[in-house]
């Protein structure tokens, strides 16, 4: 039976090409949604431009008929513009004047007069109010990867023989034909099948206890390089830290980009900023101009101009996260830290006035080419695919990009662990030569027993 699906405005902002992609079935845009699109038309941010370009698409189609009485779609079906079906009854308590109210008011009136309708939105409580009235309603997904524990991790653990784990220590490699593996999951030994650059833990059959580390280079499974490597006094404290070492650390022809997840407390600012000051200053090398660090929740749909100050004092507040990791890694004595604040602090500016460090929001990575930089893209997780796809798209030659994040905490409304574009990078640069990736577990936690204790629980 051919549905009818009622689009609201947060999925043609989220994706304006989502009117092309419902088959045969047909399309229905309520006059309300027009008219919150018209509020975005003259928006900055990507939610004005895909507002724009909506508009763009809508205007295309209405050359090919009358979107009041429908219009025909590529897939077969129709698409047109609802505005009637004021008189349905909705809840008294509602007020029909809300945009989500009058949306869920039309899906009503087109069930009542027969049509299979399907409200489609990435408002929960729009669908939860649309479900109360018996509405069938669904989320949107454009670019959807799957589950969260389904992701991809770039971490895997093998159980092979003891004489083939020597051979490793001796020869610091391994042919993958050469070995099979023991599957907990399956109980049987098969081939295993590894994506490249995926990092392995090799246990021991005779002895697990003996164990060793290893990377598939897309031949052989190798010895890690940076596995013990000190930065600046900050050194691995278990095995997704040493794994995360070895993306930081090799260096950007190898691996330009790195893609960190993993919950709070794991240290994935803390030792990219480690790796990049350690490139910079404490190796004296050229091989980056500087480290620039950057944030989505900057200005990705939000405007700031209308803040006072100057762009760096703008962003300044969105930046405290990283001054703190900064306090940690300009001083690494404990004890003595914070014994001197002035000092520390003098230390850290002095680190942003002679440009080693800068700070920007994302959107104004936009139109780029970042050439020789050590790129942080901070809390990724709040990035869509869109946006993550642009920003991988900036870099230049000899830059390194390191996008980290932790998928369970997701500030963008409209987005979720399967639609977020850290995970949507991870899934789609999973196997590529140029990528190296890791994510850290709830029980790598390093910040403090109750960091830890509250990445697990909560």
């Amino acid at each position: 039976m051919k549905r009818t699906y009622v689009l609201d405005t947060n999925v043609i902002l989220y994706s304006p090409s989502s009117i092309m992609t419902f088959g045969n079935n047909d399309v229905v845009i309520p006059e309300v949604v027009l008219e919150e699109l018209d509020g975005f038309k003259k928006d900055k941010s990507d939610l004005g431009a895909n507002a724009r370009h909506a508009a763009r698409i809508l205007d295309r189609l209405r050359g090919e008929g009358k979107l009041s009485i429908g219009i025909k779609l590529p897939g077969g079906g129709t698409l047109r513009v609802e505005s009637n079906h004021y008189d349905e009854d909705i809840p008294i308590t509602w007020d029909k004047m809300k945009p989500d109210n009058r949306i869920i008011q039309v899906c009503k009136a087109l069930k009542n007069s027969g049509e299979d309708v399907y409200l489609i939105t990435k408002d929960i409580f729009e669908r939860i109010k649309a479900d109360t009235v018996d509405i069938n309603v669904e989320d949107f997904y454009e670019k959807v990867v799957p589950e969260y524990d389904s992701q991809y991790t770039g971490r895997t653990e093998i159980y092979i023989s003891n004489e083939n784990l020597q051979k490793f220590y001796e020869k610091k490699y391994l042919k993958v034909e050469e070995i099979d593996y023991y599957s907990e999951k399956y109980e049987s030994y098969s081939l295993p099948q590894l994506e490249v650059n995926q990092f392995i833990i090799m246990h021991s059959i005779d002895n697990p206890r003996q164990s060793a580390l290893g990377r598939y280079d897309g031949e052989n499974i190798v010895n890690l390089k940076y596995r013990d490597c000190s930065l600046l006094g900050i050194t691995p404290k278990n095995v997704g830290q040493k794994f995360m070492l070895e993306c930081l650390c090799t260096t950007a022809d190898k691996a330009p980009l790195v893609i960190v997840k993993g919950p709070a407390g794991t240290a994935k600012t803390l030792f990219s900023l480690a790796a990049g000051l350690h490139k910079i200053i404490e190796e004296e090398s050229s091989e980056y101009r500087r480290i620039l660090v950057c944030r989505p929740n900057v200005t990705m749909e939000e405007e700031i101009g209308f803040l006072p100050g100057t762009e760096q004092e703008k962003i300044a507040p969105f930046m405290r996260p990283i001054y703190d990791n900064l306090q940690i890694l300009i001083d690494s004595d404990e004890s003595e830290r914070y014994k001197d604040e002035k000092e520390l602090d003098d230390k850290i500016n002095e680190l942003f006035q002679r440009r080693i460090i800068t700070t920007e929001a994302v959107a104004y990575l936009r139109g780029r080419s970042i050439v020789k930089n050590w790129v942080i893209i901070d809390e990724a997780q709040n990035l869509t695919p869109k946006q993550v796809k642009s920003i991988v798209t900036r870099v230049g030659e000899g830059t390194k990009l390191i996008l980290i994040g932790d998928p369970d905490q997701i500030d963008q409304p409209f987005l979720d662990s399967r639609s977020n574009g850290l995970c949507y990078a991870s899934e789609k640069m999973k196997g590529s030569h140029l990528c190296y990736q890791v994510t850290l577990k709830y029980d790598e936690c390093e910040r403090s027993k109750l960091a830890y204790e509250g990445a697990r629980r909560l």
